[in-house]
């Protein structure tokens, strides 16, 4: 402690000896003593002065004294006052808070009051039964526009009514009595009402279409019924159901009958098949007539027929009595599209007429549907089943089978699927059959004599037949592919290929075979074409059969006239693949002889090509084509052979230029 008081103390008088006016007493050497007293004595006089000051100004300071105290008192008053203001605002702000909670309160009784009173106003207006509802049931006509506003008033209060009955309300005995008699009232009117709708149906003539709509119009009517008496609703969808079902049999037993007299007089026989020769036709026409009937369809040819699947799919159907005046017979497919068509328009209508007015859903609208168009259906099912069980006619099968799936497409567009099990059982009465029919044609074929038939080397009628008839059925399949059908036509593909291959063999001479084949190949191979796509598989194989056929018969036909040089050719170019060129040399004397023979006559070898083939071949463009071929690989030929020979040889040979020239005069202009 006392070190600490000595640095103090160091620290004092360090700071002392620091200050200016102690250096500057140092340095002049001044007595300290002298020096004291005489800042003392200013100190002093400053005193003294001060004090004279403050006497001077004692009044402005007993002045100022004054004001300061009068500031005082104010201040306390305002501070008096303030805090008297702070009192009030917080008993206000008490009082405020009270309102609002009262205000709160008032709010939540009132809306309590306003849903009561809403909800007990509704519940009064629910439940009353006013003079109008009365008087519009029983006075106002049923069709009234008063009736059916009452009508929905009244379903409503009924069903309000079974509502408040399940929680036991007592006002619900007050009106029940009410209810109830207007109900009955309500319900008798529109029993009458529709019961005399249905009954319209059934007078002659009718039209039930525009009797459907009117009930349409009002199917509030059924609704109401079915809601508040199942007994009444029932008894009116049974007579509905017993009334149209007896029209829409009576309509197509009628129709269907007076159909089946359109049909095309002469009909397809089990003769009249792809491989039986048909004495009574032309050859080459796949017409199967044997009478001259003005009215005949055709077997193997598809002709307009197709039409049904597209430009006569949605056409009006067709009317008997028109077409007896008419006498216009029509082929079996025909009929069945009208007929089909009729089914498909009536039966939508009706569906959809069942489920908007009775109100049917799920399970409920086919069964429904079912009773009224059941026995209907059975009846088309069995006029189909007598017409397949004795036909002959493939195409009209299929035609049938493709209308029946373009008819179950177009149903489902019309979000009708009551049909699908009857097109299925349409189907199940086709397919057999026609198999069955394309089977017997396969078979006919297969059994074929070639023998029997005259050795023509034109188009055969079988072969005709085959590619009218496969150029039928592809072009048909083509939107809905079927895995049976295109099976069927590559066995009976496949037996045509092999009766043309068994025909041609009864020819003596090669030539003869080639030109039968061409010809055949080309005319099955032009009818795909012409009837189905390019690419289709038939056409495919047909194409390279005839390619290669060709190309071997201009081998053949070149070689009576250009034979020797095509040999050389061949023989040579084998000796320079095998390395062994020079041994042409050897064969120079026969090289020059073929150059003479060449010169001297190949412009009527030339015109003999064109005569022979030309005549050789029906199809102008056919002829044509293979003319063409076989001048083109007689050019080649001439280059190939020029290339062999020597020299000397090459000199004596004919200009190609000059060839070139001449072959041009053989170019047809198509």
């Amino acid at each position: 402690m006392e070190g600490d008081g000595l640095c103090l103390e160091d620290a004092q008088l360090k700071s002392n000896l620091d200050d200016k006016v102690v250096q500057e007493v140092l340095k002049t050497g001044t007595d300290l003593r002298q020096y004291s007293r005489q800042v003392e004595k200013e100190l002093k006089e400053v005193e003294n002065k001060s004090i004279k000051d403050y006497i001077k100004e004692s009044q402005n300071i007993a002045s100022l004294h004054n004001q300061i105290a009068a500031c005082d008192s104010i201040l306390e008053r305002m501070e008096s006052m303030l805090m008297s203001f702070q009192s009030d605002l917080g008993s206000i702000s008490n009082e405020i808070l009270d309102l609002q909670s009262k205000s709160v309160s008032m709010s939540q009784q009132l809306n309590n009051r306003q849903a009561v009173r809403g909800l007990l106003s509704q519940f009064i207006d629910d439940m009353a039964v006013p003079e109008t509802l009365i008087t519009g049931i029983l006075d106002a006509p049923v069709l009234h526009k008063e009736f059916l506003t009452q009508l929905e008033i009244l379903n409503h209060k009924i069903n309000f009514a079974k509502e408040q009955s399940f929680k036991e309300r007592v006002a619900y005995y007050d009106v029940k009595d009410v209810l109830e008699k207007l109900k009955i009232k309500a319900v008798t009117k529109i029993r009458a009402y529709l019961l005399e709708q249905v009954y319209k149906f059934r007078k002659p003539m009718a039209n039930y279409q525009v009797a459907q709509n009117t009930l349409l119009k009002y199917k509030f009517f059924f609704e109401f019924v079915a809601t508040n008496e199942q007994n009444v609703a029932q008894e009116v969808r049974s007579e509905y159901v017993d009334t149209m079902s007896k029209i829409y049999y009576s309509y197509f037993k009628s129709y269907s009958s007076r159909l089946a007299k359109l049909r095309y007089e002469e009909a397809a026989t089990k003769d009249d098949l792809m491989g039986i020769e048909d004495t009574g036709a032309l050859r080459g026409s796949g017409l199967f007539y044997k009478t001259p009937l003005k009215h005949k369809s055709t077997v193997f040819t598809i002709g307009s027929r197709g039409d049904v699947l597209s430009a006569q799919l949605e056409a009006p159907i067709i009317v008997p009595h028109a077409a007896h005046k008419t006498e216009h017979r029509y082929p079996f497919e025909a009929l069945f599209r009208s007929e089909q068509y009729a089914l498909v328009d009536n039966a939508c209508r009706e569906y959809l007429f069942l489920v908007e007015f009775f109100m049917v859903q799920g399970k409920q609208a086919p069964s429904l549907f079912g009773q009224i168009l059941g026995e209907t259906l059975n009846l088309l099912v069995k006029n189909l089943e007598k017409f397949v069980q004795d036909c002959y006619d493939a195409i009209a099968l299929f035609l049938c089978i493709h209308l029946i799936l373009r008819y179950r497409l177009m149903c489902h567009k019309r979000a009708v699927p009551a049909l699908d099990q009857y097109w299925n059982t349409l189907q199940d009465v086709i397919w057999p059959r026609f198999e069955y029919i394309f089977r017997l044609n396969i078979q006919s074929v297969k059994d074929c004599d070639p023998t029997k038939f005259s050795k023509e080397m034109g188009p055969h009628y079988i072969t005709r037949r085959y590619a009218e008839f496969s150029a039928a059925l592809v072009g048909i399949s083509e939107s809905f592919p079927s895995e049976l059908v295109n099976r069927l036509l590559a066995e009976l593909q496949q037996e045509v290929e092999c009766f043309i291959l068994r025909m041609a063999a009864v020819f003596p001479q090669r030539k003869e075979q080639l030109i039968f084949l061409i010809n055949n190949y080309d005319m099955v191979l032009g009818i795909l074409m012409e009837r189905t796509r390019d690419n289709s598989k038939e056409a495919e194989s047909f194409r390279a059969h005839l390619n290669n056929r060709s190309a071997e018969y201009v081998e053949e036909i070149l070689s009576p006239h250009f034979g020797g040089i095509l040999q050389f050719v061949k023989e040579g170019e084998a000796l320079v693949e095998k390395g062994q060129g020079d041994e042409l040399k050897h064969h120079e004397r026969k090289a020059l002889a073929l150059v003479q023979s060449f010169s001297s006559g190949w412009k009527r070898s030339l015109e003999e090509l064109n005569r022979e083939i030309l005549s050789s071949f029906p199809s102008l463009v056919t002829g044509s084509s293979l003319l063409q071929l076989a001048l083109t690989q007689l050019v080649q030929y001439y280059h190939r052979f020029h290339k062999l020979l020597s020299p000397n040889a090459r000199t004596q040979l004919t200009n190609i230029h000059h060839i070139m020239v001449e072959v041009k005069k053989y170019k047809t202009n198509f």
